[in-house]
C-alpha cells in the first residue's frame, strides 16, 4: 500500500458521477450524519459551527480539492483502474487550467509518499531553483534593495513539471499522455470559471497587465474572467499535448524549454536554457514529530512545513481540551504557540543543500519545552525573538485509492498569478517565487544560483501505530502551518468531526502583535483577546478575510470501519468525492 500526499489547488464546476463507480459528493446546508457514523459532540465555544457540509464517506476511493472538475477527473482515473499517483498527476495538471492563478506547468511541487508494504515515508520535492545568473550582485548592479514580486527578476527553474515525472516514473501506472487527456481538453475547450476563483482572480487581475501574452491567455477584454464565463486556452492546450507527447525532456529540454528560455532572453530575464535542462526533483527524507497518539510528517527545508511541527511541540504541554473551555485562552495559545515557531522559522529557514539548518534541535522536545516558557497565560507578546541554538499560494489534492494508495501532492506559483508573465507562446504563467530569497548576506535564505528559495508549501501527513490516518493540505502562504495547526488541535484536542474542524472559524497570525479574526470568531472572545494585547487587523491588501485565511482540503482513513472520509474547506469552491 503506498500514500502520497500531494497538495494541489481547488476544484471547480459540479462533478458527475461516471459510469463504472457510485460517487458521493459534499452535501451543502443542514446536513445530518448518516446512520454508519456516530457524532461527537464538539467542545465549546466559537467552534460549535451550524451544521455545513457533511463529510464524503466511501469504501473504495477518495479525491478532494479545490475544484469540482479537478475532483470528478480524480474519480474517473480511479475508478478505470488507475491508483492513487495517476489520479493526482491527472487532477494537478486539471487545476493548472481550472485555476492557474493558483499552481500549474509554471510552479513548484512538493509531495510526501507513504510506502506501506515498507512502513516509511519519503517526501518528494520538486521545488525550482534559482538560475545561475540570479546572485546578489544581479539585484545590486540594478539598484533593488528587494526581489521584485512580479517579472522575470521573481522567475525560478518551475519544478511541478519534475515532479509529475518523478511521480508516474516511480509509483505510477499509467501514459503520462492518458494522465494529461482530461487538462488538455479542458484548456482547448473551455470550462467554466467557479465563483471564488473568480474573486481571488480579480483581486491580483492587474499584475497580468503588464505581460501581453498575460493579458490575451488569461484576461477577458481586460479583466478576470467572471463567474459562470467560459475561459479557454488554446496556447496552453498545445503545450500540454507537447508534454504529453514528448515527456519531461519535452519541458526541460526540448520545445518548451526554449520557447521559455527564448522568451527570457527576450525580456532580459535571467532563466536560460542550461536552467532548465539541468534541473531534476528530489526524493529527500521528511521531518516528523510526534503530537498526542500520532506521528505527523512534513516536507523538511526548504518547506516550512518545520514551522507547523514546532508550533505542535509547544502546544504538546497544554491541555487545550481544557483551555478550550474559555475560548480567548485557546486561541491565546495557539497564537503565542505560532508567534514563536514564526520566529524560528523566519531566522533558520532556507536550503539546506546551501546553509547548514538545525533541524534536530528546533525539533527537539527539550527545545520546544525551554520556548514554551516563553508563553504568557494573560498577556500576548508583541514581539518574539527566535531561539538561540548551540552549535550543531498554492493548490492541494488528496487521493485514496482501493488499495489505499492515497496521493497528495501541493503545488504553488507562490502569490496569485505567479510572476504575471506568460512565457511567450507556451500559455504557462511563471511563478515568483525568487521574491521569497533574501538579499541579506548572512541569512541562510540568501539569494544564490541553482539555490532553492524558502517555500511555504507544505503537505502534512499523520500515522497512528505506524499507519496512515490523515492527509491534509492548506493553500495560503503564511496560513498553511496555521491552518494545519487549528485543524489538527480541533481534531485531535477538541474531538471534532473533520468536515467541522475545517469549517471553524480560523485566525491569522500576520506579524508583529496582529492577527486576523474571521467574522464567525464571536465579538466577545475577540474583545478578550484584544484585552490580553492581540491586535485585531484586517489582512494586508488586496486580500480578504476569506482569502487569507486559505483553504483546507483532507482524506482521513478510518482504521476501524476500513472506509474513508474527505472533507473541502467552504472556502474554496473545492468538493470531496468518493466511490
Amino acid at each position: 500500500m503506498l500514500l502520497v500526499i500531494l497538495a494541489t489547488a481547488n476544484a471547480s464546476a459540479n462533478a458527475t458521477a461516471t459510469a463504472n463507480a457510485t460517487v458521493t459528493a459534499n452535501a451543502s446546508a443542514n446536513a445530518t450524519a448518516t446512520a454508519n457514523a456516530t457524532a461527537t459532540k464538539p467542545a465549546p465555544g466559537p467552534w460549535q459551527v451550524a451544521p455545513g457540509r457533511s463529510a464524503v464517506r466511501a469504501a473504495s476511493g477518495m479525491v478532494a480539492s479545490s475544484q469540482p472538475l479537478a475532483s470528478r477527473v480524480g474519480i474517473e482515473v480511479l475508478s478505470r483502474g488507475g491508483n492513487a499517483v495517476d489520479a493526482a498527476i491527472a487532477m494537478a495538471a486539471v487545476l493548472a487550467v481550472v485555476e492557474p492563478g493558483m499552481s500549474g506547468l509554471g510552479g513548484d511541487a512538493l509531495a510526501l509518499v507513504y510506502l506501506a508494504q515498507r512502513g516509511e515515508v519519503k517526501a518528494l520535492n520538486a521545488t525550482g531553483r534559482a538560475p545561475k545568473a540570479m546572485t546578489r550582485a544581479y539585484f545590486a548592479d540594478k539598484g533593488t534593495s528587494k526581489i521584485p514580486l512580479t517579472g522575470w527578476d521573481s522567475v525560478t527553474v518551475p519544478g511541478a513539471v519534475a515532479g509529475w515525472a518523478a511521480l508516474r516514473d516511480a509509483y505510477g501506472t499509467r501514459p503520462l499522455g492518458e494522465l494529461l487527456a482530461p487538462a488538455i481538453a479542458y484548456a482547448e475547450q473551455g470550462f467554466p470559471v467557479m465563483e471564488k476563483s473568480a474573486a481571488d482572480w480579480a483581486a491580483f487581475a492587474s499584475k497580468l497587465q503588464a505581460d501581453e501574452t498575460a493579458r490575451t491567455t488569461l484576461l477577458i477584454q481586460g479583466r478576470a474572467p467572471l463567474p459562470g464565463e467560459i475561459l479557454k486556452q488554446p496556447l496552453l492546450a498545445k503545450t500540454l499535448r507537447t508534454l504529453a507527447a514528448g515527456g519531461r525532456d519535452a519541458f526541460y529540454k526540448g520545445a518548451i524549454a526554449q520557447a521559455i528560455a527564448a522568451h527570457s532572453h527576450a525580456h532580459g530575464g535571467p532563466l536560460t536554457l542550461s536552467d532548465l535542462a539541468e534541473y531534476q526533483a528530489e526524493w529527500v527524507t521528511p521531518l516528523s514529530t510526534t503530537y498526542r497518539d500520532h506521528r505527523i510528517f512534513e516536507a523538511p527545508p526548504n518547506s516550512q512545513g518545520l514551522t507547523a511541527l514546532l508550533a505542535l511541540n509547544i502546544l504538546e504541554g497544554f491541555d487545550l481540551k481544557k483551555l478550550s473551555e474559555q475560548p480567548d485562552a485557546y486561541y491565546h495559545t495557539l497564537i503565542e504557540a505560532t508567534k514563536l515557531a514564526f520566529a524560528d522559522r523566519d531566522r533558520y529557514l532556507g536550503d539546506p543543500s546551501t546553509s547548514a539548518i538545525p533541524v534536530a534541535q528546533l525539533l527537539s522536545k527539550e527545545y520546544a519545552a525551554q520556548r514554551r516558557k516563553l508563553i504568557a497565560k494573560d498577556r500576548a507578546q508583541p514581539t518574539v525573538a527566535p531561539g538561540a541554538l548551540g552549535p550543531g499560494d498554492t493548490s492541494y489534492v488528496v487521493v485514496v485509492d482501493k488499495d489505499r494508495n492515497v496521493v497528495s501532492y501541493i503545488g504553488s506559483l507562490y502569490m496569485m498569478l505567479g510572476s504575471g508573465v506568460v512565457a511567450g507562446q507556451t500559455g504557462i504563467l511563471l511563478q515568483d517565487r525568487a521574491a521569497s530569497f533574501s538579499l541579506d548576506p548572512k541569512h541562510p535564505n540568501c539569494v544564490q544560483p541553482r539555490k532553492r528559495p524558502a517555500h511555504t508549501i507544505m503537505p502534512a501527513l499523520l500515522t497512528k501505530d505506524g499507519k496512515p490516518v490523515l492527509a491534509l493540505g492548506v493553500v495560503g502562504g503564511d496560513m498553511q502551518p496555521q491552518a494545519q495547526v487549528q485543524v489538527l488541535s480541533a481534531v485531535l484536542d477538541l474531538g471534532l468531526p473533520l468536515q467541522t474542524a475545517l469549517e471553524a472559524p480560523r485566525y491569522l497570525f500576520q506579524g508583529g502583535g496582529e492577527v486576523v479574526f474571521e467574522e464567525s470568531v464571536p465579538a466577545p472572545v475577540v474583545e478578550r483577546l484584544v484585552a490580553r494585547g492581540h491586535v485585531a487587523a484586517k489582512p494586508k491588501p488586496p486580500l480578504t478575510v476569506r482569502a487569507a485565511v486559505g483553504g483546507v482540503q483532507a482524506v482521513r482513513i478510518d482504521l476501524e470501519h476500513h472506509t474513508l472520509e474527505g472533507a473541502s474547506d467552504p472556502r474554496k469552491d473545492g468538493q470531496a468525492l468518493g466511490y
